[in-house]
């Protein structure tokens, strides 16, 4: 029987609505049906990888074996890190935070603690750990965890001072109980606090050693049920570490002393020490210092031990920085770091702690960094970290994505990017080396630009589900930097972060990148492999102002399906537009108002620019009487014309970066010209206005310059939109002004009358308008450096719902356009070679030129998207995307099956739509929208590929692709590798003659039930591993595992069996042949006298 596809109906439904909606006129070639090879089926969603330092961190562990590390966060988020590429992101669904982790060394689990009181199993012998089992505690507040190497029982110790054992592999409660009231001395009146260490003695596993907040240690007996030491001290205990031959311990207390005590006399310290303390002349106690929140005691075979610890510091030194200090025999080194410690690890050659541990790293968790430092060199050197943890370096403002980037781009950035490393790191290889890399690759180079808000750019390689930073761009070295805040210039729009990226436009072919900042500045940038001095930076001041205000958008004029009719041509703009003003103007007007001055002041100083992307103009937008500048809501490059256009609240620019001359400077309704749909009243009187500030809300007319004038890294953005919306609807309609939103360069259509496609620009408006620009560049590269491009303005083509965000073009047949460039060349080589490299610059796409009586103009808005045919300029398909919320973000992307629309809505939902007649192909909710660092980062990009900033530190990956969804599990690292423990160390002769060595327990027979009795039902509940889909197919990825794990053994165990049958046979045999000679024997002498033998 035939397979029923319900998905191909509904898509064949959608696409019949979709084109009735459409009112096609008959017997014209712009009607024809296009094929469209795109289906649902080509479309699943699902998170692929989360890159970056794990936000808020709490906790942390490492498996010694496997040499994995994991990270628990305050939002029960999970980390796991392996080698370079293996990484692996998990989350808790209560969002609890991750108070303590502990592995299961060398078998591929890991137990979570957490703030709710519960403890979970996680098995990382699948490429997507899961939860197996979990156990939420009722009565008692979870406050330490302990898991002996190799054993099976969890001690878990609380906030009231008891301790519980739990059996890992069943997840249930032992019925031992170790009582607080039993642990201190029946004498003692007080509680004792919360039991803040467990850990056995690492010579014998039944002595276990219980710390209690209030600064009394307890050696407990497991197999007597009482205490046989009991040690106490007046200062509050933090943490205690063992010698590994058990004979001694640390603690380390509130008033930042250590104390060192011997197991048998409990009396008093062996040893007091206060680190950081300043000794007294007269013997006196030294004075007290910050707590010692955590110490390690790690011993060496052929030298001194280790002691490590954070904290405990003297509290005169206020304001240094956090410091890990590291004594080792008579040194003591200080070690500071750039953000507060959050935990630290010790790392060692041997996972036993009865053997000398012989420590070779430290690993130090920080607030926002992860630190890994090299014991066995001198000077204590870190080393070379290579996860990408530094995306938050700065925070992060703004961010791209490209995929299917052409292959040179990435070896050339790295080229340049490797350059850029000056601080020595250790030599050694990075130690957190576990895991495998994923089979499957992708076909295809992928890069990610993130902005920051002190003006860097950073180039990242997201290849192969990796991520590598390649090279990193420092704009703020155009600019002259205040010395003091006292200093800051009257001029500057925004309270803090003036250099803050805001826009990014970069063209990969050509290697030409622009970007826009928040101080109403714009920079092109060039790619060299040569270092220059650029002895005086070209700029170029531009005046905008709005000679109109108080837009009312006309009846019906977002709604109206046909497109606005506009004259075929325009007189050029060019004798009456306002050409750029020089830096030396005046900085006020005849009132005394600042006028004619930017925001920013560009370095007077020669400028050394090295290897990579080089400054080629700095554009910057000037206050207008007393007025500062509009803050840059659109920017694009192109490299085959040479221009930027830039467009803001006042209207739209237009710049050749290669005669460094400004083109084109009008306001939007002049752009209209006649057809100018909007009913705008005359400027009202200076004095009325309110100042207009970049991000901030432009209804809100009551507040200050101050008040609206925010970094794009402060609160205020990451909570709210930079433009006024409503919960449900926009309300771009109901503002002032008419901004431009989206451009676009292309080879076009653009005029009805044309019937050959031109250089153009297309841009969109906040009112959902889309304008054309003709240009007429000239076609050589010595007339284009000598004549100037012109400009004819095209009018309105089509209006839509809401603001335009994403405009592309078809070709006749359905096919995306790409965008039209020049290949890259190097700039600062001689004129001879850069013509020659220049003559390979590409013309217009074939497409275009075979079917030039035909093409498709892809609009999107935040509410709709239509397709336009030119040059008629007649819409043919229209769709509404959402009614009760508005699109975020909108990209045209290409498929390995086709071209489709992808778009991001503010109440979470993921649609795409095929192209060109616009049927729905997905739509998830997927994410509502928190905040403002996700509508600021959310981005699609080719192959089905998407990313946004999930927290101030972290990059989330997602795709759309089926393909790339069914080739993920490929595709992923593993975290678990077969490797064989170490063997235990050597007991010598004498010490297991004498006992002397480490001594087991059986902990079965003392915790099982049959000696220890059933738990208190009321105290924990078990809990199954999750369910769901997700939790089966983790389960089923865990049984295929288990059973291959059990074929293998019983692989073995039939092997030995088939050893054992055989040497049984060979015994045997030699019985036999035994029992004959004997016989024999006894034959030959049967009847012989004693006296004849």
């Amino acid at each position: 029987m035939k397979k029923f596809n319900i998905r191909k109906v509904l898509d064949g439904l959608t696409a019949g609505s979709s084109a009735s909606a459409a009112s096609p006129q008959t017997g014209n070639r712009e009607n024809d049906i296009i094929p469209e090879t795109l289906q649902s089926e080509h479309f699943q969603l699902c998170k692929t990888l989360r890159h970056g330092f794990p936000y808020q961190p709490c906790s942390m562990a490492f498996d010694p074996v496997q040499k994995i590390l994991a990270i628990g966060t305050q939002s029960g988020a999970l980390r796991l890190f392996g080698r370079a590429g293996v990484e692996c992101y998990c989350q808790h669904e209560s969002g609890s935070a991750v108070i303590q982790l502990q592995f299961l060394v060398n078998e591929g689990a890991l137990v979570s603690a957490l703030a709710d009181d519960s403890i979970h199993l996680w098995n990382l012998r699948q490429k997507l750990p899961a939860i197996l089992h979990s156990l939420k505690f009722n009565r008692e507040r979870i406050t330490f965890c302990h898991l002996p190497f190799q054993s099976k029982w969890l001690y878990v110790g609380t906030e009231r001072g008891n301790i519980h054992i739990v059996n890992v592999e069943s997840f249930t409660l032992s019925g031992y109980v170790i009582m607080w009231n039993k642990a201190i001395e029946l004498s003692s009146k007080t509680h004792p606090g919360p039991v803040v260490h467990i850990s056995d003695n690492p010579m014998d596993e039944g002595k276990l050693l219980i710390g209690f907040e209030c600064g009394i240690v307890v050696l407990w007996d497991l197999k007597s049920k009482k205490a046989d030491y009991r040690y106490s001290y007046d200062e509050a205990i933090h943490s205690v570490a063992w010698h590994h031959e058990g004979k001694q311990f640390v603690c380390s207390h509130s008033d930042g002393t250590l104390t060192t005590w011997n197991v048998r006399i409990p009396a008093k310290p062996a040893q007091i020490i206060t680190p950081h303390g300043k000794q007294p002349k007269d013997g006196k106690k030294p004075e007290p210092c910050k707590p010692i929140l955590k110490v390690e005691y790690k011993t060496t075979r052929a030298g001194d031990p280790f002691m490590i610890l954070c904290g405990g510091l003297s509290y005169d030194t206020v304001g240094r920085r956090a410091c890990l200090t590291v004594m080792h025999g008579k040194s003591t080194a200080v070690l500071e770091m750039d953000y507060p410690i959050v935990d630290f690890l010790t790392l060692c050659e041997t996972p036993y702690p009865s053997d000398f541990q012989e420590p070779y790293a430290v690993v130090v968790l920080l607030e926002k960094d992860l630190v890994v430092i090299d014991l066995a060199q001198i000077g204590y050197p870190i080393f070379e970290n290579p996860y990408p943890l530094s995306i938050h370096e700065s925070p992060v403002t703004c961010c791209e994505y490209f995929a299917d980037c052409p292959a040179e781009v990435i070896p050339a950035l790295y080229s340049v990017g490797s350059r850029q490393k000056r601080q020595v790191f250790s030599k050694k290889e990075w130690p957190i080396s576990g895991g495998n890399w994923g089979q499957g690759t992708l076909s295809y180079t992928e890069i990610i630009i993130t902005g920051h808000a002190d003006g860097s750019i950073k180039f990242w390689d997201a290849s192969a589900l990796m991520l590598q930073v390649l090279y990193k761009l420092k704009t703020a070295k155009v600019f002259e930097k205040p010395r003091s805040k006292e200093e800051k210039s009257s001029t500057d729009i925004v309270d803090e972060d003036p250099f803050a990226i805001q826009i990014l436009s970069w063209c990969p072919e050509s290697r030409v990148l622009c970007v826009a900042g928040v101080s109403a500045h714009v920079i092109v940038y060039r790619f060299s492999k040569q270092e220059v001095t650029t002895e005086v930076v070209q700029l170029l001041e531009v005046r905008m102002q709005c000679e109109l205000n108080e837009v009312e958008s006309p009846e019906g004029g977002g709604e109206q399906t046909s497109a606005v009719s506009t004259p075929g041509t325009c007189s050029s703009p060019q004798s009456s537009l306002p050409q750029s003003h020089p830096s030396t103007s005046s900085n006020n007007s005849s009132d005394g108002l600042r006028d004619n001055v930017p925001c920013l002041k560009v370095r007077s100083s020669p400028l050394k620019q090295s290897q990579g992307y080089q400054v080629e103009l700095v554009i910057q937008l000037v206050w207008v009487s007393g007025e500062p500048p509009q803050p840059i809501t659109s920017l694009a490059v192109n490299s085959a014309y040479g221009l930027v256009v830039l467009g803001n609240g006042n209207g739209l620019a237009v710049v050749d970066y290669l005669q460094k001359t400004l083109l084109l400077n009008v306001s939007t309704a002049e752009l209209y010209g006649s057809t100018d749909p909007h009913h705008r009243q005359p400027r009202s009187p200076r004095k009325t206005r309110q100042p207009s500030a970049g991000l901030c809300d432009s209804n809100d007319s009551s507040a200050t310059p101050e008040d609206r004038c925010k970094s794009p890294t402060s609160d205020a953005r990451d909570n709210s939109f930079s433009r006024s919306r409503s919960s449900s609807v926009t309300s771009i309609d109901r503002e002032s002004r008419e901004v431009i939103s989206s451009s676009f360069f292309c080879d076009s259509l653009s005029k009805k009358s044309e019937m050959v496609a031109v250089p153009s620009l297309w841009f969109g408006t906040s009112m959902g308008s889309m304008l054309a620009i003709a240009l007429t560049v000239p076609s050589t590269p010595e007339q284009r450096m000598q004549q100037p491009v012109g400009v004819s303005l095209c009018g309105c083509v089509v209006r839509l719902k809401g603001a335009i965000l994403r405009m592309a073009q078809l070709d006749a047949s359905g096919t995306l356009l790409p965008h039209i460039y020049e290949s890259w060349y190097e700039p600062n080589a001689p004129e001879e070679e850069r013509e020659q490299t220049r003559k390979r610059r590409p013309t217009s796409p074939q497409s275009s030129q075979e079917n030039p009586e035909c093409q498709y103009a892809v609009v999107c808005s935040e509410k709709q998207a239509k397709v336009v045919t030119l040059p008629s300029q007649n819409c043919i398909y229209e769709h509404n995307i959402t009614e009760t919320s508005f699109v975020l973000r909108a990209d045209v992307v290409m498929m390995n099956a086709g071209v489709c629309i992808a778009c991001f809505c503010a109440n979470g939902h993921i649609m795409t739509l095929s192209l060109p007649s616009l049927r729905p192909l997905l739509d998830i909710n997927y994410l509502p929208l928190t905040d403002m660092r996700i509508a600021r980062t959310f981005c699609f990009s080719n192959q089905g590929q998407a990313l946004y900033l999930t927290s101030p530190t972290e990059i989330q990956r997602l795709t759309y692709s089926q393909e790339t969804c069914d080739n993920l599990q490929e595709m992923l690292g593993e975290l678990f590798t077969p490797v064989e423990t170490p063997e235990a160390p050597n007991r010598g002769f004498f010490k297991g003659l004498f006992g002397g060595g480490a001594q087991s327990l059986d902990r079965e027979d003392l915790f099982g039930e049959m000696v220890a009795g059933k738990p208190s039902r009321s105290l924990a509940q078990h809990i199954p591993g999750p369910g769901g889909m997700e939790g089966m197919k983790g389960a089923a990825s865990g049984v295929v595992g288990e059973l291959a794990r059990a074929r293998i053994a019983l692989d073995e165990r039939g092997q030995k069996l088939g050893d054992l049958e055989e040497r049984t046979a060979a015994m045997m045999s030699s019985a036999d042949s035994f029992s004959k000679h004997a016989h024999d024997m006894m034959l030959k002498y049967k009847d012989k006298k004693w006296y004849q033998l």
